[in-house]
Order: structure tokens, then C-alpha cells, then sequence
């Protein structure tokens, strides 16, 4: 087993200390964060959405910050401000919690659009900008943000333009009973999350990331990405389909999976496996759609049945 492999499972042990049952979810978000993208975890209160940034942000030895999204939330304060200073005759930039390493932005459809749009330049850009002023963000940045579900009081759905920036779109979902026995187990003294302690350095984390970039994608299954993506604008219950962005999105994707599994190439199963949590939150379907009660989940499952899986032989 090489370095990296080492360090993965050391990862994912150490996650796996705190969040119980959810082993598919935890892989998925080291994906996003080795594939320089971003998570939204959209799910009821009380599963364990937060508690699993927190274990991410605690497994590894870098900057985090949590930005708990209010009604009242300003985008100078998500991106910083800029101060005046009488002694020096100039502006001086506070940074805000999004300028960091992990980033945590707690149920982010509590706020205003405006507010929500303050993520934009950073999420997709790697950079804040604040009274003309452009601020970088080093890597790695990686934003995990939670929401509630849209039907409940108080939310604001965000924007296409918004949702298209995250990578990934999870749910975590209750836990099985045996599970959930467990769970009361673990957290009937101290809670594991108070004695997690980081098991990867930062550079660590950055290398992986730049290595995932190293990782071979054939042109046959480049071209079986573009034909599940143009199938989305075709198909007859989609009113705005897959956008070239979510092309490259499930393509970064797969090369952090196949890295996370151990492989320096990609297969088409990872493209299938991949597909629903890249691909569902960048549908609209039409209203047609919406009244017979489809799903974009649906919807994607029957597109991946449509399009020909390509063979080994054509691969290889």
C-alpha cells in the first residue's frame, strides 16, 4: 500500500470514530475535497451534517471556520471587510471566515440570497473581492455547506447559478437501529468529536489534491460523460439539463474516486456511481415533470440505463 493510500484510510478511520453507519457519505466528501470541489449536505436537523464537517475539519491539521448562516447575515460578513486606520492614512483588509481551509457553512439556506451569492467568486474563483481589492485563498479550500430541507419554515432555496457550484449534493439520512444503539453508546460520556485529533498535515492534503490531477481519464470515457450530460438536455421532463460545468465536475470527480480507491485511472463504473451526486442537483425538471412526482434521481437513473457503458477493450 502506497503513502497516499496510508493516509486515506487514516482519514477515514478517524471520521468513521464520529459518524457512525455512514461510510458511503465520508468517502464521497473526501472526493469532493481531493477534487477541489465543494459539498452540499441537504437533510432534516439532528442527523449528524455538521458533525461530520467538524470530524473532516479535526482529521486534518488546517485552518477551519464556521460561518452560521442567519437571516440577518451581511456579505461583508462572510467575506471580510475592509478597515480604516487613522495612523497608517489607509484601508487595511479583516479577512472573513470564508478566507480558511475548511470551511463550514451551516445551514446556508437560512439567509437571503445575497447573502448566499457572497460564496460565488470564492467557491468557483479561489478569491474574495472587497472594495476592489482580490484576495486569493490557498489550497486547499474546501467548502461544506448544510441546509434543511426547502418545505421547511424559514428557507430560502438557492439559486441555480448557487447550486451549480457545489461538486457534490448529499444526503446522509437516519441511521439503521443497530446503528443508532451505537451511536447512544459513543456519545454517552465525552463525545468522540472533543478527542479527534488530526491525522494528515495540510501539505498532505494539497499534494493528494495535485496528484488527483495526475490520474488518466481515456477519451472513451470523456466522451461517456458528454453523452450522459447531453442526454440530460434532451431528455423530455428536463427544462434546463446539465450544464458544461457539471461535465467537468463529474470528470474531476471520478479521478479523486478512482485516487481514493487506489487507481491512477479511471473506469466507467466510477462514472456511474458518481453521476447522481454530481449530476441531480443541476437538473430543473419541468413542471409537468414535478406534478407526476419524478425525481432528478430518477431521471439520472434512467438516462445511465440509456447511454452504452463503454467495454474494457475500448478502454484499454
Amino acid at each position: 500500500m502506497n503513502d497516499h493510500q496510508l493516509k486515506i484510510n487514516k482519514l477515514l478511520n478517524n471520521i468513521n470514530k464520529v459518524i457512525i453507519g455512514k461510510e458511503d457519505t465520508v468517502i464521497l466528501s473526501l472526493t469532493a475535497l481531493l477534487a477541489r470541489g465543494h459539498v452540499l449536505l441537504e437533510d432534516i436537523p439532528g442527523v449528524g451534517k455538521t458533525m461530520l464537517v467538524r470530524a473532516l475539519a479535526k482529521s486534518m491539521n488546517c485552518s477551519f471556520s464556521r460561518i452560521q448562516f442567519t437571516p440577518d447575515l451581511l456579505p461583508s460578513d462572510v467575506t471580510g471587510v475592509s478597515i480604516y486606520h487613522p495612523q497608517k492614512h489607509q484601508f487595511e483588509y479583516k479577512p472573513g471566515p470564508i478566507v480558511g481551509d475548511i470551511i463550514l457553512a451551516d445551514e446556508i439556506n437560512r439567509t437571503s440570497p445575497k447573502t448566499q451569492s457572497a460564496l460565488l467568486e470564492a467557491m468557483e474563483e479561489n478569491s474574495v473581492t472587497v472594495d476592489g481589492q482580490t484576495i486569493v485563498i490557498d489550497h486547499p479550500f474546501f467548502v461544506m455547506a448544510t441546509q434543511n430541507p426547502i418545505e421547511y419554515e424559514g428557507t430560502y432555496p438557492l439559486p441555480e447559478a448557487q447550486i451549480d457550484r457545489f461538486l457534490l449534493k448529499l444526503n446522509m439520512g437516519y441511521p439503521t437501529e443497530s446503528e443508532e444503539v451505537e451511536m447512544l453508546e459513543l456519545t454517552g460520556g465525552v463525545h468522540p468529536i472533543e478527542t479527534l485529533t488530526s491525522v494528515v498535515d495540510r501539505q498532505s492534503i494539497v499534494t493528494m489534491q495535485e496528484e488527483v490531477n495526475q490520474v488518466y481519464l481515456d477519451r472513451v470515457i470523456q466522451a461517456f460523460i458528454v453523452k450522459i450530460v447531453r442526454t440530460t438536455r434532451e431528455h423530455p421532463q428536463v427544462h434546463l439539463g446539465v450544464s458544461p460545468r457539471g461535465a467537468i465536475g463529474l470528470m474531476k470527480a471520478a479521478k479523486a474516486y478512482a485516487y481514493i480507491n487506489g487507481r491512477d485511472y479511471c473506469i466507467p463504473d466510477d462514472i456511474i456511481y458518481l453521476a447522481p451526486f454530481v449530476l441531480k442537483h443541476r437538473l430543473i425538471l419541468t413542471q409537468s415533470a414535478k406534478y407526476d412526482g419524478s425525481s432528478p434521481e430518477q431521471i439520472i437513473e434512467s438516462i445511465l440505463g440509456q447511454v452504452e457503458v463503454p467495454v474494457r477493450k475500448e478502454i484499454y
